[in-house]
């Protein structure tokens, strides 16, 4: 350690050489109580200024914490030593927001000697950690070697030496901040997007689609390659979002690709990624879904559609996880869990040569079995409840549909499915001036014996028929619900409501009520 210095010219200098240093280390990205330590040997080893202490103030009960003390390593289950403002002399200097300097710290009663490190003979200064006007977040002290006739400058000195520490002070206080907001926003983002994909947002409780729900359940717990099979429509993507958002991987990358949709040397680049100069027009390196799903998933949709040819390169990958960019010898690992979906029979494929059986054993792990909207019929008001709060949210208005709409859709057999059935919905929500989707906005897409070419079959097995005299059933329902019942003669139906043919006939009329020819 450097000598007592009584010249004013060679303090100047030494303190110039202590700045630089000090500048030095607050500008390496450490963590900031590993820096103001860092500080704190620079000061005793070459600014002559020892003990030193910094003190920040803690944001929510507004207490000075001592943060560093120069020599000591604070252990991370030890309550740090704290004042309040006022209080001691390090808590003076916080309340007035400027430097104390005690020439002989023994002559100063205030002085309360909590973290028994000073010599009571030697002076001390101290000097607040200023980061805006009238803003304090701390306090800087320390003690000179010795009496010298040069305390005012070093005062002065250690206000400089403050000053750096309150930047890197208050860019580390930033940086944790917005990196609070961040994750607190993907930390929503995530509850957001898990909600959507989640369990929640399949809907049904047949027989079939419950089993669909189990499986889902059960699979999404490990690294399994799950096949999902069923019709177009039928929500294969929504189980594997599902699958991906409930398992271990859920803070990975969800990728999707439809197979069906490129030819076979666009696939490969899409999925494996090239090199510079591979082939005309890649004038950049690209990684490919694999490598960027990797610590994910991937889902492959209509993955039944692929050529043999690009179905061998397809099969290492699955089998080795190990890929090579189009243009480049360079194997790479992956670590990607596969989804496939696909609305073909497979194994009338493979019998015909036209998928590998290889391949379709290593993607055949875990079947899931979509069952088609036609046999789960008693999931339709379900889902068109559960659609029509969808639009109603993608729409910002209110939307509500009747029994009536809802019991003409369970009639419907539905070829596309769910799909079918929310553009079904969407559009008699356009449709509909006062948001309230019935059965005559319904007609209006075609599901009527005398719409756009669509007819409807009767009713199915196990769908109940509705009792005219139900309780909340308007006029329009309890005619129709009685015309069902009587087979669409409005004879019978008059008896049924106690009317006249006459009555019953009128009312059809003016409640625009199309009748059918069963």
């Amino acid at each position: 350690m450097n000598s007592a210095i009584t010249a004013r010219p060679a303090l100047l200098d030494l303190q110039l050489e202590t700045l630089f240093r000090v500048s030095q280390a607050l500008s390496h990205s450490c963590p900031l109580v590993e820096t103001i330590a860092q500080v704190l040997q620079i000061l005793h080893d070459h600014g002559e200024l020892l003990r030193g202490v910094v003190s920040l103030v803690d944001p929510d009960s507004g207490a000075l914490l001592v943060s560093a003390i120069h020599g000591q390593t604070q252990a991370p289950d030890r309550e740090p030593v704290r004042y309040q403002p006022g209080e001691g002399v390090l808590g003076l200097v916080l309340e007035r927001g400027e430097r104390v300097l005690l020439p002989r710290i023994a002559d100063e009663p205030r002085f309360l000697d909590r973290l028994r490190l000073y010599d009571h003979e030697l002076p001390l200064i101290g000097v607040p950690i200023r980061v805006g006007p009238g803003q304090f977040i701390g306090v800087l002290a320390a003690q000179p070697p010795g009496l010298d006739p040069w305390l005012p400058d070093r005062a002065r000195f250690l206000e400089m030496v403050a000053n750096l520490i309150a930047r890197s002070v208050r860019l580390t206080l930033d940086v944790e901040r917005e990196r609070g907001v961040l994750t607190a926003e993907r930390d929503s983002l995530r509850r957001t997007v898990r909600g959507q994909h989640g369990f929640d947002s399949m809907v049904g409780h047949s027989a079939g689609i419950q089993r669909v729900f189990d499986q889902v359940r059960q699979v999404a717990k490990w690294n399994t390659t799950v096949l999902i099979r069923g019709e177009s429509g039928t929500g294969k993507e929504l189980v594997a979002c599902a699958i991906h958002y409930n398992s271990p991987r859920s803070g990975g990358p969800l990728l999707k690709l439809n197979c069906a949709a490129l030819p076979d040397n666009l696939l490969e680049s899409e999925l494996f990624g090239h090199e510079k100069g591979a082939f005309t027009g890649a004038v950049n390196q690209r990684k490919g879904r694999f490598e960027q799903a990797h610590g994910g998933t991937l889902f492959l949709d209509e993955i039944g559609d692929i050529s043999p040819t690009f179905q061998a390169k397809l099969l290492r990958v699955l089998q080795e996880g190990e890929l090579e960019r189009v243009g480049s010898s360079q194997t790479l690992r992956v670590d990607v869990r596969i989804v496939a979906a696909t609305n073909r029979d497979l194994e009338t494929a493979v019998d015909a040569g036209e998928f590998r059986e290889d391949l379709y054993y290593r993607l055949n792990v875990m079947p899931i079995f979509m069952p088609p909207l036609r046999e789960r019929q008693e999931d339709i008001p379900d889902l068109a409840r559960f659609l029509v709060d969808k639009i109603a949210k993608q729409q910002s208005r209110r939307l509500t549909i009747t029994d009536s709409a809802i019991r003409m859709l369970m009639r419907h057999p539905w070829p596309g499915n769910v799909r079918e059935l929310e553009n079904c919905l969407e559009r008699s929500a356009i449709m509909s001036a006062d948001g309230v989707i019935a059965q005559d906005v319904i007609e209006l897409n075609g599901l009527s014996p005398r719409g756009l070419g669509l007819t409807a079959p009767p009713l199915s097995e196990g769908v109940e028929r509705v009792d005219p005299d139900t309780p909340g059933l308007d006029e329009r329902e309890r005619v129709i619900a009685a015309l069902e019942q009587a087979g669409w003669v409005q004879a019978k139906a008059a008896r049924l409501l106690g009317m006249t043919p006459r009555q019953i006939a009128y009312r059809v009329q003016i409640l625009n009520i199309k009748m059918r020819r069963l």
